[in-house]
């Protein structure tokens, strides 16, 4: 090398401290500083207030788009405190909305990323023109201010609290993210999924932006998967059942929930939607479970009745999916995803467990009213044979 060649050592590097450590590259914690970051920002936020009720801590979230442009997150919980230890990860307020090291979420069952990247609410701090937390808890309430991620004054009184939770309220920066507006349709649809995945959660969005006055949306479905099912459904061909199949049971194989809900529609279209832990999922072995589950308990009931030739080869997932519409979701202690971008589920103990569960239930609904299983093993006959 020559006398002029280039020498990196110590002082090329600079050491970031927060929040530039969030602000100098904030793709690396929403993604992008286009409108899918900026909610994915606010997904972090609501993350945390959803695992709170999925915690049995609170009972329900609230979002408000607000028409100052803040974003408003609420939840009835215990009230995270401010300082100090004693929620429920034994880590406070201040120490969520300000360090990018504190917030290890374990991927158990009742934990949701309601986001696709898992961190928590300091990014949104730090990505904000202004924050605000307010804590309700033992009948008082603390409030503190930050601005674009650092602390403007000490946590201060702000009165008596008639009840118990947490609120953060935040401003997108406009120097981060060119467009700091959330769609409500795009955060609803998102917020939608995960209300029908998890049956306990009590979720309403507001926009108080529209001219002609707020828009308000309450997300609860006591139903899940099957309400699922039927949300999907809303708008396409008519069922051929009227009836939604479902169950939910706990598996010890998996270590986890598998809950299930399907029904023919009159069209042909399949419409088979999988998600592990809440994460929608394009392949993997919950869905592999579904099919093969699927075609066990029809097969065996189409045999027993005379329904299909004893040398006719078992139903095929192609003849079972025309014009299904479908949900499997598992909850496990342990996912294991293929792949950094966590769209493909492995793990071959769920593939059987999901095809038991799937094949004992469905069989069972199917014994239950002969009518019914005529009507559906000759509609998947009807669509092995392209009619």
């Amino acid at each position: 090398m020559g006398e002029n060649a280039f020498r990196y050592d110590a002082s090329h590097i600079t050491v970031l401290e927060w929040p530039q450590i969030v602000r100098k590259r904030p793709g690396m914690y929403v993604g992008t500083t286009t409108q899918r970051g900026l909610h994915t920002m606010v997904f972090q936020v609501i993350g945390r207030s959803v695992d709170e009720v999925l915690d049995g801590r609170a009972s329900r979230v609230t979002v408000t788009l607000r028409a100052d442009g803040g974003v408003c997150v609420a939840d009835d919980g215990g009230g995270v405190p401010m300082a100090g230890s004693g929620s429920g990860d034994g880590i406070a307020l201040e120490d969520l909305l300000t360090c990018d090291y504190v917030w290890s979420r374990a991927d158990g069952r009742r934990r949701v990323l309601v986001s696709s990247i898992g961190l928590g609410p300091f990014v949104a701090n730090a990505l904000s023109t202004r924050m605000t937390a307010e804590v309700e808890s033992g009948g008082a309430r603390e409030v503190r201010e930050y601005a674009r991620g650092v602390a403007t004054e000490p946590a201060v009184a702000g009165g008596p609290a008639t009840g118990d939770g947490t609120t953060i309220t935040f401003w997108p920066d406009p120097e981060i993210f060119p467009d700091p507006h959330c769609a409500f349709d795009e955060l609803a649809d998102r917020l939608r999924e995960v209300a029908l995945l998890n049956r306990r959660l009590d979720l309403t969005l507001t926009d108080e932006r529209p001219a002609d006055g707020p828009l308000s949306l309450r997300l609860h479905f006591p139903g899940g998967a099957r309400e699922f099912v039927a949300f999907l459904d809303a708008g396409a061909g008519g069922p051929a059942q009227p009836e939604i199949f479902g169950f939910e049971v706990e598996d010890e194989r998996s270590a986890g929930t598998v809950e299930v809900a399907l029904r023919w529609r009159d069209d042909p279209e399949e419409r088979i939607h999988g998600f592990a832990n809440s994460r929608a999922t394009k392949a993997g072995t919950h869905l592999l479970g579904l099919r093969d589950g699927l075609a066990a308990a029809l097969t065996a009931y189409a045999r027993q009745q005379g329904l299909l030739p004893e040398t006719a080869p078992d139903l095929s997932p192609e003849a079972i999916g025309v014009g299904l519409t479908a949900v499997v979701s598992v909850k496990l202690d342990t996912p294991e995803f293929e792949g950094a971008t966590r769209g493909v589920l492995g793990g071959t103990q769920v593939r059987s467990a999901v095809a038991g569960a799937v094949r004992d239930h469905l069989g069972a609904w199917l014994r239950a009213d002969p009518a019914r299983a005529a009507a559906v093993v000759r509609r998947v006959l009807r669509g092995g044979e392209g009619r």
